[in-house]
């Protein structure tokens, strides 16, 4: 278990260079597990998240997204910067919390989260200031 990570699923794992996994549908619900994207998103929130297509995220956006070197590993996270090849730099909004591109190195958005659910139903914020 992933104590620190912002964990939405366990992904079966693959090997070797083939691409990442996009999500199964258009649309899909995820449970946030995990402190590292507080105050924007706290653990037990519901998230609205849209697919996305390889190399469409825009820093500032919060995403769902995979890391090449963990493909089991699915995260939200916020887009520090876009990277070559349809990868992204992912930070947590959450200093204190490092399981991100910097652990893990260069992502790829394969959602983007839209609103959320429950239990504080709306958009998200802005990354917070700092």
């Amino acid at each position: 278990m992933w104590s620190s990570a912002t964990l939405l699923a366990v992904i079966t794992p693959h090997t070797g260079e083939r691409p990442v996994p996009p999500l199964p549908a258009a649309w899909v619900l995820a449970r946030v597990t995990g402190p590292s994207m507080t105050p924007t998103v706290r653990h037990g929130d519901r998230l609205l998240v849209r697919r996305l297509r390889s190399g469409h995220a825009r820093v500032g956006d919060v995403v769902l997204a995979r890391f090449p070197s963990r493909p089991d590993l699915l995260v939200v996270k916020r887009v520090h910067r876009v990277l070559a090849r349809g990868t992204v730099d992912v930070r947590g909004d959450n200093p204190l919390v490092t399981d991100d591109s910097r652990a893990y190195g260069p992502a790829v958005a394969v959602g983007r989260v839209v609103a959320r659910l429950r239990p504080r139903p709306g958009r998200l914020a802005p990354p917070p200031l700092g």
